[in-house]
């Protein structure tokens, strides 16, 4: 199948790929992606070579390997879990955080397509009421959070959809349940990356000129000995104004074991007490600023005020209430309305809320049984989280629990219903040869109301400045950003000259990692990342000549321009 071809394939035609495999509603627990069956017989070489090798299969990671695809390169891609995606999937994050332009611009062309390709599926194979099959744009799951909710296993079955071709034609090597064990490195260059497989310790060797980490905590920084930062700055390090005065290492945002529930009223499904139940029950958050009492509660610190906030929670009702977040449909991925009567006995909504966010630990630069005890805490506390609101929680109408919540363990895709993997907000974060700021794209620090302009471009994105309660001990830390770019600077590493940062460990700090975090800059970075190693192996140039040399700059700006990836913002921006 030549190039072209590869390139017109549209998820019409890729859909007889999943037909047989793909569409049942609800998925058997732990079953494999399609995509690995696809690859199983790539598993027999020990020894793997590529132009592209992609360490990490989350979002950054699906965008760089479709870009380096189209554009002929040879990729084997990495996945920790079962189901490649990150967020979107594995991480159970698939009510998107997206800006208000989104459907337009402020993200890639191939962005907008895969969320596209994702209602087309919707539309196709699930029996929509006429006017959610009409409705534009169509969001599946109507969350509150978002213009675009939906379930993580259609969010898997397009991406699935998407690379299949490449695996059929020996142009995609993909090992999931795979994570790096160890790399060879020579002086300035990585040359080989072991990887191991979780379920058997099969260690494979990877060699390939070009190296992307978009591992969720960027796993492949410390093993090449690629310079990197953790936790917050010191304001000498970035003159941030909100930076603390030393760094601090140890001070990383929170993670989140996310969970899926539907409700079904008159029935009892509560689950058994949770060992870690009586502690967390009783937990009160001692931050700074001080939180609003018990972390079980229908209350929260404001992310913007830190006042005490309100939280209803009702799911029996549809609608938001004026005045009060109604936490049912904060992050719903399945609107029940949005199908035709009987599809679904229940909305489906997602617990990803401050309620579960966990600080008490760090998963960063610590011995595998220390990361394993803190996501098994953080699962604890999700799930002491679901016993107590179906039975302790404190309801509207003057009851006492919710009953009838009913954890999805097949929306999770595991034996527990809890996510494959913690959602991750912060990661190891490379030395680059430029660190975006707060001081580029803080609102209230940029008179003309735009960001620091950069010529050296790849992407845009536009988010606030969030950051969750941290480990060590901050409240949130919630103002506005201003739409902004991504500098290509930011992912070249200061040293490495074959390693290229694809998620969220490119060259932003402890603040402005809380505006490059999200879905759709996840992407940008992960496709820019790719198509900068492509250029590279087209010009023999490396990265960082590509950054540093004006006529290269152009040209490579020039490419992401013919593949869809926008640079800059239109001015005026719409209203």
């Amino acid at each position: 199948m030549d190039q072209k071809r590869l390139e017109d394939i549209s998820l019409a035609q890729c859909g007889g790929i999943v037909r047989n495999i793909a569409f049942e509603k609800h998925m058997v627990l732990n079953r494999r992606s399609l995509l690995s069956l696809l690859a199983a017989p790539a598993f027999a070489a020990r020894s793997l070579r590529a132009d592209l090798a992609i360490l990490g299969g989350g979002v950054g990671g699906c965008a760089a390997a479709l870009a380096a695809l189209r554009n002929g390169l040879t990729v084997v891609m990495t996945e920790e879990t079962h189901w490649f995606g990150g967020q979107i999937t594995s991480q159970l994050v698939p009510a998107f955080d997206e800006h208000r332009w989104i459907e337009h611009h402020g993200s890639t062309r191939s962005y907008r397509d895969y969320r596209n390709a994702i209602r087309d599926y919707y539309r196709r194979y699930y029996p929509l009421t006429e006017a959610a099959r009409t409705r534009n744009p169509f969001n599946p799951g109507a969350g509150v959070v978002s213009g675009f909710a939906v379930e993580p296993t259609v969010a898997l079955h397009v991406l699935e959809a998407m690379l299949a071709p490449y695996l059929s034609t020996g142009h995609l090597t993909l090992l999931t349940r795979h994570k790096p064990a160890s790399a060879g490195v020579d002086r300035d260059h990585v040359r080989a990356v072991v990887v191991r497989s979780v379920d058997s310790g099969t260690k494979r060797t990877i060699e390939a000129p070009y190296f992307l980490d978009a591992t969720e905590l960027g796993d492949l920084l410390p093993l090449t000995k690629t310079e990197y930062i953790v936790g917050a700055e010191g304001r000498s390090q970035t003159q941030e104004p909100s930076a603390p005065s030393r760094p601090e290492p140890l001070n990383q945002q929170s993670f989140t074991m996310c969970f899926a529930v539907d409700y079904l009223p008159g029935e009892d499904h509560t689950i058994d007490k949770p060992t870690e139940y009586p502690f967390w029950r009783d937990y009160v958050p001692q931050l700074r600023p001080a939180w609003s009492g018990k972390l079980l509660s229908w209350k929260m610190s404001h992310p913007r005020t830190l006042a005490p906030r309100d939280l209803g929670f009702d799911p029996t009702l549809k609608q938001r209430e004026p005045g009060l977040l109604n936490l049912w449909l904060y992050r719903r991925v399945a609107d029940r309305t949005n199908f035709n009567s009987g599809t679904y006995p229940s909305d489906i909504t997602v617990v990803n809320w401050p309620q579960n966010d966990y600080w008490l630990g760090r998963l960063i630069d610590v011995p595998q049984q220390e990361f394993t005890r803190q996501v098994n805490r953080a699962k604890q506390l999700s799930l002491s989280l679901l016993y107590w609101m179906q039975t302790e929680a404190p309801r509207p109408d003057g009851g006492i629990g919710w009953k009838g919540l009913r954890l999805r363990a097949h929306v999770a895709g595991t034996e527990d219903g809890l996510a494959m993997y913690p959602y991750i907000r912060e990661a190891r974060r490379i030395q680059a040869e430029f660190t975006i700021c707060e001081q580029h794209v803080r609102a209230s620090l940029r008179p003309n109301g735009e960001a620091e302009p950069f010529a050296d471009s790849c992407g845009t994105g536009s988010y606030g400045l969030d950051l969750h309660p941290t480990t060590g001990g901050n409240n949130y830390f919630d103002v506005a950003s201003v739409p902004f770019q991504i500098p290509l600077g930011a992912l070249i590493p200061t040293r490495m000259e074959n390693l290229v940062p694809a998620a969220k460990n490119l060259g932003v700090t402890h603040i402005t990692n809380g505006c490059y975090r999200l879905h759709p800059v996840e992407w940008n970075i992960g496709e820019s990342a790719a198509l900068l190693c492509a250029q590279a192996i087209r010009t023999g140039k490396t990265p960082r000549q590509i950054r540093n040399q004006p006529r290269s700059l152009a040209d490579f700006q020039k490419l992401l321009g013919a593949q869809g990836v926008q640079i800059d913002w239109p001015r005026p921006l719409p209203k």
